[in-house]
């Protein structure tokens, strides 16, 4: 019985038997489409903006949660420094754990509506296909963790009082530098990290996912860059083999099924970076960096984001995801330079 579901999920994904969003006419897309036109078709009708407001998100994930007669349930991990809610979606009630984690960096914003959708995706239809899925897994998602920062368009979290490595005085931490799984919980002077930390700690996620948002870069042959991925850098890391295998699946996915041209991210070895700080708890953890292309093109990346969401899940519902070469992870080109006139984050060493 398990092969049979395995087969049937891994067919799933290469048919792209996935639900379109709300709005939708077919209920379920028929075989022969494939991801690539299920995340098209997903698109007919939007949960939240772009560059979704803390409010939009909290409406958003409750017209979701309504619409899955439970099977999208929200809740919160704690509060951000100026006290608003960190919300948290969760959909599936299987034995493998995953954890998605969107817009640490408040001016980062294009993962949050991936994860509004990918949620619909999963959690609304009740269909074989999902209840397959939902039975081996449980996916976490912390959606906006920075909503004080999505607020001002900022990088940081919202704290005047900030000081030490990572800050910016008189504006905020940078939430991405204050995982560190050596510092206690408890001293850690960032509520959204210790909150992300405590999930962690609660839930032991197999899989962690972290969405970012990069600069404009330019490969060798003249293509820009629209994402870049990495697994954990640190030395303290014992073994990446899962991480890597997760890095390939979602190139993989990214490259073939949404078109991107993905890359990998040059980023440094800081434990407190939550790429290499879940690395260091145990879990196969993945940097995904979508480029800041011109406003036009952010529906392409949000489908970028959308649909390395959907390959995570099903990949780890199926087991494929544990049968990929990690070898494969080192012919991901390496990065190239900026794009003359293009504006940066300041993200290198995420």
């Amino acid at each position: 019985m398990r092969t049979k579901v395995a087969a049937i999920l891994t067919a799933t994904l290469l048919t792209g038997s996935l639900l379109a969003s709300p709005g939708t006419a077919r209920a379920q897309l028929t075989a022969g489409d494939d991801l690539l036109a299920a995340a098209r078709a997903g698109t007919s009708e939007r949960l939240v903006s772009s560059r979704p407001s803390p409010a939009e998100v909290q409406r958003a994930l409750v017209k979701i949660a309504r619409a899955s007669d439970g099977r999208v349930r929200l809740g919160a991990i704690g509060r951000s420094n100026e006290g608003r809610p960190l919300r948290l979606a969760s959909v599936g009630h299987g034995p493998l754990r995953l954890l998605f984690v969107t817009q640490q960096h408040g001016d980062e914003p294009l993962g949050t509506p991936a994860a509004i959708r990918a949620l619909w995706t999963l959690g609304v239809p009740d269909t074989p296909w999902q209840r397959a899925l939902l039975k081996r897994v449980t996916l976490d998602v912390v959606v906006q963790a920075n909503p004080d920062g999505a607020v001002r368009n900022q990088r940081y979290n919202h704290d005047p009082s900030a000081t030490g490595d990572y800050a910016e005085p008189g504006v905020g931490y940078d939430i991405n530098r204050f995982h560190n799984p050596l510092t206690p919980i408890a001293d850690n002077p960032v509520p959204e990290s210790r909150a992300i930390l405590r999930l962690w700690h609660a839930t032991r996620p197999r899989i962690v996912v972290d969405y970012h948002m990069q600069g404009r870069y330019v490969q060798p042959d003249g293509r820009e860059t629209t994402a870049s991925i990495l697994w954990p850098t640190s030395p303290l890391v014992t073994d990446t083999t899962t991480s890597r295998q997760l890095a390939v699946r979602n190139y993989d996915a990214m490259t073939k099924l949404a078109g991107a041209n993905v890359t990998r991210y040059p980023g440094g070895d800081y434990e407190g970076i939550a790429r290499n700080a879940y690395g260091i708890l145990g879990s196969a953890s993945l940097l995904v960096e979508l480029s800041e292309l011109p406003e036009d093109q952010a529906e392409f990346q949000i489908r970028t984001a959308y649909v390395s969401m959907l390959a995570t899940v099903q990949g780890a519902a199926d087991g494929s995801l544990w049968r990929i070469d990690p070898a494969r992870a080192d012919t991901i080109p390496a990065r190239g330079p900026s794009l003359p006139s293009a504006t940066t984050h300041t993200e290198d060493a995420a």
